[in-house]
């Protein structure tokens, strides 16, 4: 075999294994913004209905607002506050949402639920005392404010594990930076590539979505990272 054709097979190895790690470094920010943005969406999620829950408790107990009135404003905030945060959720993490709840509860589910709580299967809402009515909104109130400890305890993980593969990929790039010729140009790809790989997670997951149906977590989570493989290792073969 000819030098120059030895030099050309072993220039394209390098420049597929360069497309691949690239790929991979992709994937580990695509991971990482999808698991950091959901993360920090269940918090925001968690500290804003604990305030509007705490401030209506506070009124009605000033006297300003009837318990009644208080509940009703609870439960329109918790839904809307809930539908305004899954808008600004990745795909994937709206889509696993909606599988756990599809819609928030309506109220007489919610006074239906807290009335077998606390008087049993067979009491009426309608046949309590204007007292045991109240205290049944406080409690409505009071969970108002609350989200399901099983899932918060898991999406809190989600924010740090979501930073930590961002560093990941950081590392990841400034060692192809550092080891390339022109390490400006590497940069730039470097830059272009996670972009594509985090963009096209997103649009695949999207497209994913619409294909599978709201609340198919799986079908949408393996679009976004179908979508940022094809469009990470795209931009790395046409850079």
């Amino acid at each position: 075999m000819a030098d120059w054709q030895f030099q050309a097979e072993q220039q394209g190895d390098e420049r597929l294994l360069d497309d691949v790690l690239e790929s991979f470094q992709a994937q580990l920010a695509n991971v990482g913004a999808h698991l950091h943005i959901d993360g920090a969406a269940r918090a925001r999620y968690q500290r804003l209905i604990h305030d509007l829950a705490q401030e209506l408790r506070q009124q009605a107990q000033a006297g300003n607002i009837t318990w009644t009135q208080a509940a009703e404003q609870a439960n329109e905030a918790r839904n809307a506050v809930m539908q305004t945060l899954r808008a600004r959720s990745t795909p994937a993490g709206r889509a696993l949402a909606e599988r756990l709840k599809r819609e928030g509860r309506t109220l007489n589910e919610l006074i239906a639920r807290k009335v077998t709580q606390l008087h049993g299967p067979n009491a009426s809402f309608a046949k309590l005392a204007p007292s045991q009515q109240n205290a049944v909104y406080a409690e409505i109130v009071k969970s108002a404010g609350k989200s399901d400890p099983t899932i918060s305890r898991w999406m809190r993980r989600l924010g740090p594990a979501g930073r930590g593969l961002l560093v990941l990929s950081l590392a990841v790039s400034i060692y192809q930076i550092a080891n390339a010729e022109d390490r400006i140009a590497a940069a730039k790809r470097e830059a272009a590539v996670t972009g594509a790989g985090i963009g096209g997670g997103i649009a695949g997951g999207a497209l994913a979505g619409l294909a599978c149906g709201p609340g198919a977590p799986v079908c949408v989570t393996v679009g976004a990272f179908a979508g940022g493989v094809l469009a990470a290792f795209g931009v790395s073969l046409i850079w």
